[in-house]
């Protein structure tokens, strides 16, 4: 795992090149990250933590106390740098995040500290009050280690109950004290005070915004999208450390398969191909620009040398994958691609080999298919990248609908009603669908805010005793059409769990907010728990010497995708539609039969078997969770969700691989030795207690 950290307050020196060169009996001098490398120093140090390559940790200089640090992924220039420090130096933050590719920037302004978060939230930004100041990092355990912090139950539980609710989670971690900055926001630091401010324009309910031109909105899409291809082909390639011992020739293996099996990846850069539109388009377009040289050593994308794409192969999953196999063979065809079948049976499983995996920063659902991901990035290059997130990034929130009402734009509607209704099948049901979701959304668009909030925290106590309705893409449609609603493993938390994140909603509710569309902010949530999960398995599944790259994620693609028209992303495939148009507009035509056909049957059919052979161990798991000592669920109502998931009924799995993957994730965490800090007055104990208490009292 890989972060920054540094603190600011009102003292002027830390000692941060080594002992207190002042003679003070100041503690806190003396701590330092483990195995850090000292960006800046007093009087507000920065440090980088982790396996940073070289050309990821940059800083560029104006004065001793006027410079900016980017870490990451950035293809801006060193003059480019250097003239965002400038405009930040004035306040224009937005200029920070507005590269291709994926970072975090950090400037220092005098004794004034700006950290930029970006807008989806696969980067975000924590901090902490510590020392007369505030401490911040872009991971939250290594401060809750600074603070030696408890766990926050009431995250947990709002994490399960409502994760995709901003309003329940608050700028809260699983850490008690430690909080985080929201997406599309800036921390700014003067002498240990704080400030969090955005640097997006937010659009008003009372003026109507003109709706973009849909060409103009394509070319920037497109633009963006290569941009951020480009940002990651020109970066210099890197080929793997020291791997361990080649064990020879093996019947039916070649070198790269051996060298996958050892946990390193092939040197230079490569892609996903799925099948799926998202991952192909960017394999297509990485295939089709040019590359930077090689290494010194010779690896790397050289003059001709092909992007490798690596397809998935579940063997263990059952039929339902042909369709997208044969477009990703066909894909790849292509001359500029060297196509890779990673194939696995039971082993990669969702749910399989959950006793091994590293501690993650927070807890995911990614946790439960990790192992599965990991076997296919093993197979990648050492730069891959991945379609994940495009979903949420490119397809527009079913609560949109509300948005069109809102500005009176009721044609749009149409098309997504009927393809609803279609999609319900021929029945007496499905000639009331259109209506029926043009209600709910008219509803949703009439109901304000607070009155949204108040209605959604009015209800949640009971969602433990809903019967979940399982009513495919109609039900699903009907369900978003609110400002908030209960996430699937809400039906099996506890009462008094669900009491306590409605007061956080009731509470949430009665506070000043920026005006935001209905559906618009659904979207914006929705994002925000996918990077966040992005995240975790970019942890969970982290292989040595790799970098996985998630170009949808970008600044600069994120807001491509919002300046789409609302009328355009509403419409039944558009996703699709935009990609084809992005790879039109790059020269690629001929793309195979059926391409940006969803196809979701696959990975539940993949999950069930999963979930179903690996039933003994899971029951094992919940048989003393740590979740019930907490006072969130029993352990019995979980032991039957899973047994019945096991037998086919129609239990949401989701909601099944929240409750695992937290459980999970507070057994590594509690089972975890040791700091991230040195020094004579480095914390000596863990971020957490050595166990939860029984029934706790669930703080706000």
């Amino acid at each position: 795992m890989r972060w920054l950290v540094g603190w600011s307050s009102i003292a002027a020196s830390f000692g941060t090149a080594g002992a207190t060169a002042t003679g003070s009996t100041d503690e806190n001098r003396t701590v330092h990250p483990v195995g850090a490398q000292l960006l800046w120093g007093d009087p507000d140090p920065l440090w980088a933590v982790g396996d940073w390559r070289p050309d990821e940790v940059r800083v560029v200089t104006a004065d001793p106390f006027t410079r900016v640090a980017v870490l990451g992924c950035c293809a801006a220039s060193d003059e480019e740098l250097r003239v965002g420090l400038f405009a930040a130096r004035g306040g224009a933050l937005r200029h920070l995040t507005a590269w291709a590719g994926s970072y975090t920037a950090v400037v220092q302004v005098g004794r004034r500290i700006t950290i930029a978060g970006d807008l989806a939230g696969a980067r975000p930004v924590f901090y902490t009050p510590w020392a007369n100041g505030t401490a911040y990092a872009t991971a939250a355990l290594p401060l809750a280690d600074l603070i030696e912090a408890q766990l926050d139950i009431g995250h947990l539980a709002a994490l399960l109950a409502c994760p995709e609710t901003p309003e329940a989670l608050r700028d809260s971690t699983p850490y008690a004290g430690v909080k985080r900055v929201p997406p599309g926001h800036a921390l700014i630091l003067r002498e240990g005070s704080r400030e969090i401010t955005g640097y997006e324009p937010v659009a008003s309910l009372a003026v109507a915004a003109p709706e973009p031109e849909a060409e103009r909105a394509m070319d920037a899409m497109r633009d963006s999208l290569v941009d951020a291809v480009r940002a990651r082909l020109t970066a210099p390639r890197h080929a793997p450390g020291v791997l361990p011992p080649d064990p020879g020739p093996v019947p039916g293996m070649g070198p790269a398969e051996r060298r996958a099996a050892r946990g390193a990846p092939v040197p230079g850069i490569g892609a996903d191909l799925s099948g799926g539109s998202a991952s192909a388009t960017l394999a297509l377009l990485a295939a089709g620009l040019p590359g930077a040289p090689g290494t010194v050593l010779g690896h790397g994308t050289g003059a001709g040398e092909r992007l490798l794409a690596v397809t998935f192969n579940d063997l263990a999953a059952g039929e339902g994958r042909e369709a997208e196999l044969e477009r990703a063979r066909a894909i790849a065809e292509n001359p500029r691609l060297h196509h890779v079948v990673v194939a696995a049976g039971e082993e990669a499983l969702p749910y399989a080999d959950l006793e091994s995996g590293p501690l993650t920063d927070e807890p995911g659902a990614s946790l439960v298919v990790a192992e599965r991901h990991r076997r296919r990035l093993a197979a990648g290059s050492a730069d891959h990248l991945t379609g994940l997130a495009a979903r949420q990034v490119l397809d527009a929130h079913p609560a949109r609908l509300a948005d069109l009402l809102i500005d009176r734009r009721r044609r749009p509607l149409l098309r997504p009603v009927s393809a609803l209704a279609k999609a319900q099948g021929a029945s007496a049901g499905s000639l009331l669908v259109p209506l029926t979701v043009y209600r709910a959304a008219r509803r949703l668009a009439r109901t304000p805010y607070r009155t949204g909030l108040e209605a959604a925290a009015a209800h949640l106590p009971s969602a433990n005793r809903a019967v979940a309705s399982v009513n495919g893409p109609v039900g699903a449609s009907l369900a978003a059409l609110a400002w908030s609603r209960p996430g699937p493993a809400a039906r099996w938390l506890t009462g008094e769990a669900l009491a306590e994140v409605s007061v956080r909603l009731a509470e949430a509710a009665t506070r000043p907010t920026s005006v935001q569309r209905p559906g618009e902010a659904r979207a914006r949530a929705a994002l925000a728990r996918a990077a966040a999960d992005h995240r975790v398995l970019e942890q969970a599944a982290e292989v040595r010497s790799q970098r996985l790259h998630a170009p949808f994620l970008d600044n600069q693609v994120v807001r491509a995708a919002r300046g789409l028209p609302e009328a355009l992303r509403v419409q039944p495939g558009a996703r699709a539609t935009v990609l084809r148009s992005v790879l039109a507009g790059a020269g690629i035509h001929d793309l195979p039969p059926g391409w940006g056909a969803p196809s979701q049957a696959a990975s539940t059919a993949a999950t069930r078997t999963g979930l179903r052979l690996a039933l003994p161990e899971l029951l094992a798991l919940f048989d003393t969770p740590l979740l019930a000592d907490a006072g969130l669920v029993e352990a019995r109502v979980v032991r039957r969700a899973l047994r019945a998931a096991s037998e086919g009924e129609p239990v949401p799995l989701d909601g099944l691989a929240d409750l695992v993957s937290t459980e999970l994730w507070l057994r590594r965490l509690l089972a975890r030795r040791g700091t991230c800090w040195t020094g004579t007055a480095a914390p000596r104990r863990r971020a957490v207690a050595s166990g939860v208490p029984p029934r706790p009292t669930l703080d706000a």
